[in-house]
């Protein structure tokens, strides 16, 4: 990771860590350096937190003073970014994000012109760029100062795209959506409206302050009541920017990125649409997953935390299917990125071929009690190398055997230090993880 790009692209609190100033040095330079011998096009794309405005017109400014013609997504998911760029031929697109965090936070990924997540090689010139590292780059005059141009027909292609992906009408299924306020609000209902589901939707009047607030995916409370209440087939929680989705089958319970990548590895499998009858996790996906799979006969491979590691281990290896817990699930086949519309349509793809509601799919997986706990501390890198805190992880690890797991790791967008712990019971996983944080605060690393 480098100074101001993590593995989620260039994130931090909006005019705190991230400012306009960062948001149009970056602009200059993009357009600058896919300048060279023409005119270079970018399309960016937003969620709807309040400060994602700001950074589109700051980007813009930036972009066109280079010489770049900006083609404007509006509000839309981070996925549709990356089908545009791919299917239209763009030189480059930018997402205004920060995905699951509070809407105070924000972000800037960017992504290629295959779709994929920006090299780190050119983010190491953006940061020498921003830091005065390199020389400064020259403004575009007269006919050369690029211009902004509306392009919402792009989001709309990219509807037509998951539309165009179902297998069969979702008439006759009850569906629940939960929109987190986010960007899923510009594309999730569409889509199952023009399949023909009967669509009920929660969360979906973002405000620029409500995004990721007490709903979506990392709080999937409410989807659970509206499905049990309102008795529906199945409920669907996207993420702020739409590339995460988790489900709740039709008893209420929630089916999370594990049991989702366990059903349709499973369909694929069957239909041989599993590439090498492989399945990309990462490490902090449940044991239960491993042991399903195995009965399965699907292999498995580990990855460190973060879709971007997800997605170079299947480009590298020509796998199809990967993803994390989260709900960050990669189908390469459809796109370049995790996508949480499409692992929605994924999922009921599996349901309807199958004829089995969603709880059924799950039931062979048996998931072991896992607790995450997130410690803000003053110094990550520090903390994790800490010995006393090593010796006392080392000491969890032990007692649990083969019967669980610890997994002690630093954040990649956020100061905080992630303890897992696997085990047998739930109070096994409160003892060992608060271990750990008690040690933290031993050794004077909490804030």
């Amino acid at each position: 990771m480098g100074k101001y790009f993590g593995t989620d692209g260039f994130r931090g609190e909006a005019n705190v860590n991230l400012t306009v100033e960062h948001a149009f040095r970056v602009g200059r330079f993009l357009g600058h350096y896919y300048g060279e011998g023409h005119k270079p096009k970018v399309v960016i794309g937003k969620d709807t937190r309040r400060s994602s405005y700001m950074f589109e017109y700051a980007l813009s400014a930036g972009l066109t003073a280079s010489g770049a013609d900006v083609y404007l997504l509006h509000v839309t998911p981070t996925p549709s970014v990356s089908y545009v760029v791919k299917r239209e031929g763009f030189d480059c697109g930018i997402m205004i994000t920060a995905s699951h965090n509070p809407y105070y936070d924000n972000g800037i990924k960017i992504i290629n012109k295959e779709g994929y997540k920006l090299e780190a090689e050119v983010e190491q010139k953006i940061e020498d760029y921003i830091d005065g590292r390199i020389e400064e780059v020259p403004y575009a005059r007269r006919e050369d100062i690029g211009r902004t141009i509306d392009y919402s027909i792009g989001r709309h292609r990219y509807i037509g795209y998951l539309v165009s992906l179902a297998t069969r009408s979702y008439e006759g299924m009850r569906v629940g959506l939960d929109l987190a306020n986010g960007s899923a609000t510009a594309i999730a209902k569409k889509v199952f409206d023009a399949l023909g589901a009967k669509t009920y939707v929660i969360n979906t009047d973002p405000d620029g302050l409500n995004i990721n607030t007490d709903c979506g995916s990392t709080h999937i409370e409410g989807l659970q009541r509206l499905v049990v209440e309102e008795k529906l087939d199945v409920g669907f929680a996207y993420d702020g920017d739409a590339d995460r989705c988790l489900a709740v089958d039709d008893k209420g319970c929630v089916v999370d990125g594990d049991r989702i990548m366990y059903l349709c590895g499973k369909y694929m499998k069957e239909h041989r649409e599993l590439s090498n009858d492989t399945i990309v996790t990462t490490v902090m996906s449940n044991l239960g997953l491993y042991k399903a799979l195995d009965e399965a006969g699907i292999r498995y491979e580990k990855t460190a935390v973060g879709d971007k590691y997800v997605h170079e281990n299947m480009l590298a290896n020509g796998y199809s299917l990967g993803g994390e817990n989260s709900g960050h699930i990669i189908f390469s086949k459809h796109a370049t990125t995790g996508d949480g519309v499409l692992t929605s349509l994924k999922v009921m793809e599996v349901m309807l071929e199958s004829k089995q509601c969603l709880s059924e799919l799950t039931s062979e997986m048996k998931v072991y009690p896992q607790r995450l706990v997130n410690v803000r501390v003053t110094d990550k890198r520090k903390a994790q190398d800490d010995s006393a805190v090593q010796k006392k992880v080392e000491e969890v690890a032990e007692a649990l055997g083969k019967d669980g797991r610890i997994l002690v790791r630093e954040s990649g967008t956020e100061p905080l230090l992630r303890i897992m712990v696997e085990a047998k019971t739930d109070e096994l996983c409160i003892q060992y993880t608060d271990m750990i944080v008690n040690t933290l605060q031993e050794r004077h690393f909490v804030l």
